[in-house]
């Protein structure tokens, strides 16, 4: 019996799977996208839209709580967790349905089940019952797996004491205290979760700060909010977790400390060190694809491996492991697949944006990076305390910062936000550098008052010296 045929064949349904399966539905391509756990990968189920529903919701617990400034007084705020989970995951159940949804109704087939590649246009799957299926792909199949979390020997998760973040999006109640094993993105979004919610966290780094390879000006502003106020979290930074046991219902936490031992109990032991790429067991290999010592996938400006007809996207080609690179890469295989001439050299930034209190977000070179290359720069900076609208809001701490190039009439180079919606703002220095501008380019665009967004002007303005609601340096 012969195979069943499609154009394409996208393994991963994930925010680049999925992505790609209709972007080639829609460039009229007959597809076949494949998962074998679910719709939405990681992003839409545990990661990226979960965790932001949680810090939404505990950010506004937070911020009702400390409202006797604006003449708000209330009384007492009662979380309860359950439901606020039951909330989120509706979201989650009507993002995952809509993109089952997309897939279909752009022309696109889905299937659960674990794929393989048995050759270069050949794909077997083993479906939820246990049956196989194989099929051909004519022109293409995309390898989108993305990454699964990095386990810590001695320290593996029993999905009820020792978690990751999977479980720590789906707890029904706030635990007393928390261990964080990580203090990068992942640990510091959901641990700052769980601290509005009163939980008392310690946070455990082997690095010399939090989130490393931010610029610390940047991560001072979120340690700040991290260590002070009424449920202060202890961080350890230059610290290695060492031991790990448990009791019924308790964990303790041996960690040395710049070398002093210390022992931490906690209710729950969150591991979040990072991820590694899903490529094995694909068949990578044995049809001669390439990939670093890590098991990245490698690809060329195209998406396309060294293997002819095979293409790879998002995390599994490795970092920066962003939702949205995993997107912008899905769409332009999709388009080179259908006989487009596109290439991701053409893509001139792309943006990143942690969501820990306040936020952080960044395009481009940071300042330490752009000195780093010899570069000589100007820097621009508007701190949010000088801002009308981040006062009437009552969130003053952050600034944002331009780096330009000030050997080439003050060109972007770089730009990056702390403070409150620092996620959103960035998309306008991501713009900026997409068109190539200068200071002066966006320092004369006019931006509505009062806003956030005016902070922008005033920062590219700084660079150039010619800031209104700040002093300008001396030059």
């Amino acid at each position: 019996m012969a195979n069943k045929s499609y154009d394409a064949i996208v393994i991963g349904a994930g925010p680049g799977g999925y992505v790609a399966a209709i972007r080639l539905g829609q460039l009229g391509l007959k597809v076949l996208c494949i998962d074998k756990e679910y719709w939405g990968g990681v992003c839409l189920n545990w990661g990226c839209i979960p965790s932001k529903a949680l810090i939404a919701a505990s950010g506004l617990a937070h911020k009702v709580r400390h409202a006797e400034k604006m003449g708000l007084f209330v009384k007492d705020v009662n979380v309860d967790v359950g439901k606020m989970q039951d909330w989120k995951d509706g979201i989650v159940h009507k993002l995952t349905t809509g993109v089952a949804g997309l897939v279909k109704g752009n022309g696109g087939d889905l299937l659960k089940g674990a794929a393989k590649l048995t050759g270069p246009k050949t794909v077997e799957v083993t479906k939820e019952d246990g049956s196989k299926e194989s099929f051909d792909a004519t022109k293409a199949i995309i390898v989108a797996t993305g990454t699964s979390i990095i386990q810590i020997p001695g320290f593996e998760p029993d999905g009820d004491l020792v978690i990751t973040a999977r479980e720590a999006v789906s707890l029904r109640e706030a635990p007393k205290r928390m261990v964080l094993i990580g203090g990068g993105v992942i640990g510091l979004e959901l641990g700052m979760v769980y601290q509005k919610l009163g939980t008392e966290v310690t946070v455990v780094e082997l690095m010399d700060q939090i989130l490393p390879g931010t610029d610390k000006d940047l991560v001072r502003v979120v340690e700040k909010h991290l260590t002070k106020g009424d449920s202060p979290a202890t961080v350890l930074t230059k610290a290695k977790a060492t031991k790990l046991k448990k009791t019924k219902k308790k964990v303790t936490v041996t960690v040395d400390h710049d070398g002093e031992e210390k022992t931490l109990e906690a209710d729950k032991v969150l591991v979040a060190v990072g991820f590694k790429p899903n490529s094995k067991n694909l068949g990578l290999e044995e049809i001669g694809v390439k990939m670093d010592e890590r098991g990245h996938v490698l690809v060329d400006g195209q998406l396309q491996t060294n293997v002819p007809g095979v293409y790879a996207i998002g995390d599994v080609t490795g970092g920066p492991y962003l939702a949205h690179k995993a997107s912008k890469e899905a769409e332009l295989c999709a388009e080179v697949i259908a006989g487009h001439a596109r290439s991701m050299d053409d893509v001139m930034a792309m943006p990143a944006a942690i969501f820990t209190d306040p936020e952080i977000a960044t395009v481009g070179l940071t300042e330490s990076a752009a000195k780093a290359q010899g570069k000589k720069v100007a820097i621009g900076k508007f701190p949010f305390a000088a801002l009308g609208k981040a006062m009437a809001v009552e969130e003053t701490d952050g600034f944002i910062k331009v780096i330009t190039d000030a050997e080439n009439e003050n060109k972007l180079l770089g730009m990056a936000v702390v403070g409150p919606e620092a996620s959103t703002i960035i998309s306008e220095g991501a713009l900026a550098m997409e068109m190539h501008a200068f200071a002066d380019d966006v320092g004369l665009t006019v931006h509505p008052h009062p806003t956030l967004g005016e902070g922008v002007m005033e920062a590219f303005k700084h660079a150039l010296g010619e800031a209104v609601h700040i002093m300008n340096r001396r030059r």
